[in-house]
């Protein structure tokens, strides 16, 4: 049987503590390997560091043997050359002139020839030693024979001693005289090395190697050299952090010559706080190469390099340790509190078993003890016979009445399907049953008849009240359309709601009861929208609201349903939405869709305040959440329960969707079967053409929909040919009224009359509107009718004579000059032509050509071009009835 790692809390903690410890071992690893590798490669460096200085110090030792052996003895020896010149600069400072400018040379103190020679020698020869190099070299040689310092380096000495005068060249020569001078003071030593120094001018880094030769008879010699250093040391390492000291672990004056290299050129790593040390020895001389690294550098390094290891293992930490936290909580946690937990289910369920409202009791008969009881078993335990009760119970399938003191109690019998000797017993009293079912049958017809009376109650207190309010709406009605009083319009609306609110609790309270059914019958959906709009205007024109009820049906279209119950929801919806709107406008849309024809979506849309979440509470019960409250009233608490109610009867539904600040959509689908009806042989506007000149989008198509589906052509201003006639126009801008036109608005309380010829009518009363246009179009045909008999008098001077042929000739070719000229907009061309045709309209006598003319030349100074081009039409028309009159 294989081995099973068992889950304990104690085996899961050392698993997770034997994690992290080799997490923080290979991380120490890491680190160490990082730090060890930083130390070995700063060491090599160092190594090769030594190594470069060591070979520019032995070459510095050669070069120093060959100026003061060879060129300075040489020179003092031979007859000085005469051709040399020097230049002084400033008092005992000299320079010397040379062709090769690869060095330069300065002579301090005074001097002879050989001096000079000596100084040409020395320059030429370190020309040829430096001429590869590029860092700045320098040679001081301070002459024992007459006590002058020559100075030769690759630095412009005679431009720095000119510009820079004594500050720069007379500190550095000044500095160097006391060093040589000290130098040859000291007898015991003739090599000598300065520490790391710096140039501030050129941020430079060198030491400098000193050199002395004693004469007898003479000041000792002293020969030194400027070394640089910046070429040598790598870029990662900074020259600040370098030190050259004496070097404490060899002596000055060792006799051992034969070391090996490898040891003088090792280096060694000390810890000196607050700096790590990396030392190398340089070979033949005392010196010692020391770079020093800070700590805390060190440590910043070391993170930045091992930076995202170190991200990684602590991402590794933190989820070993939320790992073991996740694990005792949920997996580990109940393992060792299983005691507790069985304490706590062993209390639950004495508490669950005492609150029975029955007898129980768990019984064991191999141990006989009672397991499990309450105080009800408690107390009939001691008359019951359990053995009997079991025997019984077999024969009557687990279930038998016993009587105890007089009490008739059902027990019921249950064997344990885990332990066979278990039993339990359920002992419940008859008694105290039947008396509480007999209290609660009481109790419901108590409520039942509270609920019977409460609604006879609101349904008598409606039909009182219902009466005398209609009778004061109506007296109210009567006194506001004689009197315009504002206090008198604001009863009206108060009356109106309350009677409203009256006929909103009956019809509640009906539905309530169960006591209302749909009242199906055929209506006609347009004839009741008139009736809406027409009750909703009064408030509209007080709000200053728009409405726009747009019927995507048909006008004479029958539907068969509850007319009553969709007008009472539409009128109460409006209401509501009149209410929660301050501005904008109200949109009622009825459509229906191709593949269901008997489904009708009313959308009802206001720009109102939109609905808070109190009042949207208000559909599923009513005056749950406050309502909407405006000057004119305020907004009834059961109107969204009643209209959601009311839809449910009828078989449709309500949808309310609300935005803040944005409006309210509500969304009415209800069945609505289309009656089918017979074909009309012929519709009322059949033959009427109407010019359609309508701003708003949404009313021109209303008002489109409206006449074509009573028979009309509809024509606009832009689908409009030259030339064609017209019978009615219909427009929404007064400024265009013009002939026979009607005047479209929402405000107007039906149609009325503006003058013979123009009515206003509002566009979403469709009885209004075909009734203003049947009117209209009487009027028109009476009119033309006496139009007709006047021409036909007018016309008898233009058959006489040789009238008709100048009539001919000259005005059918003035009004297709009419036509061109509109259509380029040329007014002053059109204008003469106009006065020209009136002309001979007052010649001939014929009184209508020239009123027609005379409207065209007002037009034409507005230059209003769509009346412009119904007078043209009109002139037109008249022309052509003429010259058919002439033919005959």
């Amino acid at each position: 049987m294989p081995y099973k790692f068992p889950l304990t809390s104690g085996n899961v903690t050392r698993f997770f503590v034997v994690f992290n410890l080799v997490l923080f071992l290979a991380l120490g690893a890491m680190v160490h390997n990082s730090v060890n590798a930083w130390m070995t490669e700063k060491r090599y460096a160092m190594t090769d560091l030594a190594r470069a200085m060591q070979k520019r110090i032995d070459a510095s030792r050669f070069a120093t043997w060959q100026i003061y052996e060879n060129l300075a003895t040489s020179a003092a020896g031979s007859s000085p050359n005469s051709n040399l010149q020097e230049t002084r600069l400033r008092p005992d400072v000299y320079y010397l002139e040379k062709t090769r400018r690869k060095t330069e040379a300065l002579i301090f103190g005074s001097h002879d020839s050989s001096t000079l020679d000596m100084t040409m020698r020395m320059s030429n020869y370190l020309d040829t030693l430096w001429g590869a190099e590029n860092p700045t070299w320098s040679m001081y040689f301070l002459n024992g024979q007459d006590n002058s310092l020559i100075m030769i380096s690759t630095l412009p000495l005679k431009d720095m001693a000119t510009r820079y005068k004594e500050s720069a060249i007379n500190s550095l020569v000044d500095s160097r005289r006391a060093e040589m001078l000290q130098q040859a003071n000291a007898l015991d030593e003739r090599e000598s090395f300065s520490p790391l120094r710096h140039f501030a001018w050129q941020n430079d880094h060198y030491f400098t190697l000193r050199t002395t030769f004693n004469q007898p008879g003479h000041l000792a010699t002293v020969v030194a050299f400027d070394l640089p250093v910046n070429d040598l040391i790598p870029r990662n390492m900074p020259l600040e952090n370098f030190q050259l000291r004496q070097d404490a672990t060899q002596t000055s004056t060792t006799t051992t010559t034969t070391s090996d290299d490898t040891s003088s050129e090792s280096t060694h790593v000390a810890l000196v706080n607050p700096n790590l040390e990396i030392a190398a020895s340089l070979p033949s001389t005392s010196l010692q190469l020391v770079y020093r690294v800070p700590l805390t550098s060190l440590a910043l390094d070391t993170l930045h390099n091992l930076m995202w290891p170190l991200l990684i293992n602590l991402v590794l930490f933190l989820l070993s340790i939320a790992g073991i936290t996740l694990l005792r909580q949920q997996s580990l946690r109940p393992n060792e509190n299983q005691s507790a937990e069985l304490d706590s289910l062993r209390m639950l369920n004495e508490e669950i078993v005492a609150s029975l409202p029955v007898g129980l009791l768990v019984y064991d008969f191999a141990t006989n003890r009672t397991l499990l009881s309450n105080k009800i078993a408690e107390h009939l335990l001691p008359h019951l016979n359990l053995q009997k009760i079991i025997n019984m119970s077999d024969q009557h399938q687990g279930v038998l009445q016993a009587t105890i003191n007089n009490e008739v109690y059902e027990i019921r019998h249950a064997r344990s399907v885990l332990s066979p000797h278990t039993q339990l017993f359920m002992m419940r009293d008859q008694d105290r049953e039947l008396l509480v079912n007999k209290k609660l049958q009481k109790a419901q017809q108590v409520l039942d008849r509270n609920h019977q009376m409460r609604q006879q109650l609101m349904h008598n207190l409606g039909h009182a009240l219902n009466g005398p309010l209609q009778s004061m709406v109506k007296q109210l009605v009567q006194l506001s359309q004689r009197d315009d009083d504002e206090s008198v319009l604001d009863l009206l609306d108060e009356s109106q709601g309350l009677a409203r609110l009256v006929d909103d609790i009956v019809l509640l309270n009906r539905l309530e009861a169960h006591d209302w059914s749909p009242d199906a019958s055929v209506f006609n959906l347009q004839d009741m929208l008139d009736e809406i709009a027409l009750e909703s205007l009064p408030l509209l024109r007080r709000k200053g609201l728009a409405l726009v009820v747009n019927n995507h049906l048909a006008n004479d279209e029958m539907r068969f349903g509850d007319r009553r119950a969709l007008r009472k929801v539409l009128t109460t919806l409006m209401h509501y939405s009149l209410t929660t709107t301050r501005w904008g406008k109200i949109s009622l849309e009825i459509k229906t869709s191709e593949d269901k024809p008997n489904q009708v979506l009313l959308q009802l849309v206001d720009t109102g305040s939109g609905l808070s979440v109190d009042e949207l509470a208000n559909v599923d019960f009513p005056y749950l959440g406050d309502t909407t409250q405006d000057r004119f009233g305020q907004a009834s608490g059961m109107a969204f329960f009643l209209c959601k109610q009311l839809c449910k009867q009828m078989g449709g539904q309500l949808e309310i969707i609300a935005k803040p600040d944005i409006g309210t959509r509500y969304n009415i689908q209800l069945p609505l079967a289309l009656e089918q009806q017979g074909e009309q042989e012929e519709k009322l506007l059949e033959g009427v053409t109407a010019l359609v000149d309508i701003a708003v989008e949404d009313v021109h198509k209303i008002v489109c929909r409206h006449l074509e589906n009573w028979g009309a052509k509809c024509l606009t201003s832009d689908e409009r040919l030259t030339g064609q006639d017209h019978d009615v126009l219909v427009t929404d801008d007064p400024a265009r009224l013009n002939g026979w036109a009607l005047l479209l608005a929402g405000d107007e309380m039906g149609h009325h009359a503006l003058n013979d010829q123009q009515f206003r009518v509002n566009f979403n009363l469709s009885n209004a509107l075909l009734d203003a246009l049947l009117a209209l179009i009487e009027k028109q045909l009476s009119h033309d009718l006496l139009e007709d008999s006047r021409e036909d008098e007018e016309a008898t001077p233009l058959m006489s004579g040789g009238y008709f042929q100048l009539f001919t000739e000259t005005v059918p070719p003035d009004v297709k000059r009419l036509y061109t000229e509109a259509a380029e907009k040329d007014y002053p061309s059109l204008a003469q032509t106009a006065h020209r045709l009136k002309g001979v309209f007052a010649m001939l006598n014929l009184g209508s050509g020239k009123q027609l003319c005379e409207a065209l030349e007002q037009h034409i100074k507005v230059c209003d071009d769509l009346t412009i081009k119904n007078t043209t039409s009109e002139i037109d028309a008249y022309v052509s009835q003429l010259l058919q009159q002439g033919n005959q």
